[in-house]
């Protein structure tokens, strides 16, 4: 049961008796996470944020990879105590870690899907620790009644380096490092694993956390106290100069994804951190997050200038009632950036409160029409914790959890209420008609961003800010050769009578007419070769193969721990806060 152990802080906050000199384990939930089984892990709600609710229909060409769990890395690299990580461990290897390695305090962070894998590893916990003092994070702390489905000592809502750093007596107020950490692990898509080479994987940075914008189905913003609230680590453009300035150094990445809700509502942040990157020749790109009203306080010759790379944009649905679109032509807006280069992956949710069954296929063709880069659909979920739950609790509509169980609740499956309009599940094929209709009007995703990174090479190829042409040329490295071969086998995918097949032709003859004699030659020989992979991964995810991500050990510690990597992070302690 949640307990208060020790005598508090002002903040609240319990100070464990050993502090610093705590052994610490963070963890997140055990793996595997693509299956079936008792603890809730189910095929259709796999560890891949793409494929799980973006790319999800489109087989041998989906986008594959993983990312690690940046919360937990956060921590450890902000706490003086020696701390280890288990990220994505198997449920042998958290159960070996508990028996070989002493430790006085365990966090697991997780989502609320994963409640029971949270309740069976602190029973874990509890058997081969009973001295530890168990923490639990993330999401799943949003749940009202967490504290009688999990036997922890403390459930911690919101922010989290901040609670350990008073849980362990450490300086609360002291600069925030940031994790060395490239975004994406294990990538594949059309058959081929893409390798992390330094210089080419973008890493991830985290200004802040939390969405003032609020918006009533969003779990994030409840968790981090709601509309208007969000907790900020880097408050100036100095300071993130000097992040992204170390990520830099360390990885060699000139490419960045923002895990920032909506990164640029700072405007002020957003221009100094401009206006260093301009004194300082730096031609990065951005992958971030934004709502449509704070997009449109930027002008295009800014977005280009600070490097906005790739945005994934709110469209929720046509008419709905969220201000953050208020007066916004969003398809006109999309349409804009991918003509600059940048590439838009756009949100729709399937099953808003005026959404029925003979209205749904217009808004359905109404979120496919954007032709968007990536096109994430998911269900109106009410998670607990948020401003909807609330909502259509008091309106008695939230179905028992014997109907809907917790793990069922991801977005990608039912309703966990009862719909006004839609009734007996119909809402799941619903969802896949969205994902299926985009497939086969605006094509694969690869072939999608092909297209926006070839606008903006035309565009901004002979650009005379000589940062503006170096990232354009950069991002547009291998029009004329991979890209090229990607697009020749997707003509080869899609039979003539295909709808998408006359756009396939057409940027192929685009590309070769742009780049000649390289073109052509990538076209005529990787073509046929990504072809066969295609048609070697189609029949391998038709016997059901799954992906998982690799299991990661790392500490801090002064001291070494067996089989363990090390922390690394990026100190901009010497750097002046404004």
């Amino acid at each position: 049961m949640l307990t208060t152990l020790n005598k508090p802080v002002a903040s609240g906050v319990p100070v464990h008796p050993l502090g610093s000199k705590a052994r610490v384990l963070l963890c997140s939930v055990f793996g595997p996470y693509a299956q079936n089984d008792e603890f809730g892990s189910s095929v259709v709600n796999p560890m891949e944020l793409y494929h799980n609710q973006v790319t999800r229909v489109q087989g041998p060409f989906s986008l594959r990879m993983f990312h690690r769990s940046w919360g937990i890395m956060m921590i450890q690299c902000n706490i003086s105590a020696p701390c280890t990580v288990l990220d994505f461990p198997t449920l042998d290897r958290f159960t070996r870690e508990l028996q070989d390695q002493p430790y006085d305090v365990i966090g697991i962070s997780s989502i609320i899907v994963n409640v029971l894998k949270v309740a069976h590893m602190c029973k874990l916990i509890r058997r081969y620790q009973p001295n530890a003092r168990i923490v639990i994070g993330g999401h799943i702390a949003n749940l009202p009644d967490l504290a009688q489905r999990v036997d922890a000592d403390h459930i911690v809502q919101g922010e989290g380096v901040t609670w350990f750093r008073e849980f362990l007596g450490e300086d609360a107020g002291a600069p925030y490092r940031h994790p060395v950490v490239l975004s994406p692990v294990n990538m594949r898509s059309m058959g081929m694993n893409v390798p992390n080479r330094p210089g080419e994987t973008a890493a991830t940075v985290i200004p802040s956390v939390g969405c003032p914008m609020g918006c009533n189905f969003c779990s994030t913003s409840a968790m981090f106290g709601g509309k208007g609230k969000s907790n900020t680590f880097y408050e100036t453009g100095a300071e993130l100069f000097a992040v992204l300035s170390g990520l830099e150094r360390e990885t060699g990445a000139r490419s960045f994804f923002v895990m920032d809700e909506n990164f640029l509502l700072n405007r002020p942040r957003a221009l100094q951190l401009l206006e260093l990157m301009e004194q300082h020749g730096k031609a990065w790109s951005f992958y971030l997050f934004s709502s449509a009203n704070v997009l449109r306080k930027y002008s295009i010759d800014e977005l280009v200038r600070i490097g906005v790379s790739w945005v994934w944009l709110g469209l929720e649905g046509k008419d709905s009632r969220y201000g953050k679109l208020a007066g916004v032509d969003t398809q006109a807006l999309v349409k804009l950036y991918q003509s600059h280069g940048i590439r838009v992956l756009g949100s729709t949710i399937i099953g808003l409160e005026t959404h029925t069954r003979q209205n749904i296929d217009e808004a359905i063709d109404y979120a496919v029409a954007h032709g968007t880069d990536f096109h994430q659909f998911m269900l109106y979920t009410p998670l607990p914790g948020t401003p909807l739950h609330r909502e259509l609790s008091e309106q008695q509509l939230i179905l028992p959890e014997s109907e809907v169980a917790l793990p069922l609740i991801h977005g990608q499956a039912q309703f966990n209420y009862r719909h006004r309009h839609l009734r007996d599940g119909e809402e799941s094929e619903m969802l896949l008609r969205a994902f299926r209709r985009d497939f086969e009007v605006n094509g694969p995703s690869v072939v999608r961003i092909v297209n926006t990174t070839l606008q903006g090479w035309l565009r901004y190829k002979n650009h005379p800010d000589l940062r503006v042409r170096d990232r354009m040329h950069w991002e547009g490295r291998e029009l004329p050769t991979t890209y090229a071969a990607v697009v020749a086998a997707a003509c080869r995918q899609f039979g003539r009578g295909a709808p998408i097949r006359h756009h396939l032709d057409a940027l192929l003859g685009q590309i070769k007419r742009e780049f000649g004699l390289r073109a052509r030659l990538a076209a005529a020989l990787g073509g046929p070769f990504l072809a066969w992979r295609l048609r070697a991964e189609a029949r391998r995810l038709a016997r059901g193969a799954t992906l998982e991500p690799p299991t990661f050990y790392e500490t801090n510690a002064a001291r070494s721990v067996a089989g363990a990597g090390r922390c690394r992070f990026v100190d901009i302690s010497g750097v002046v806060r404004a």
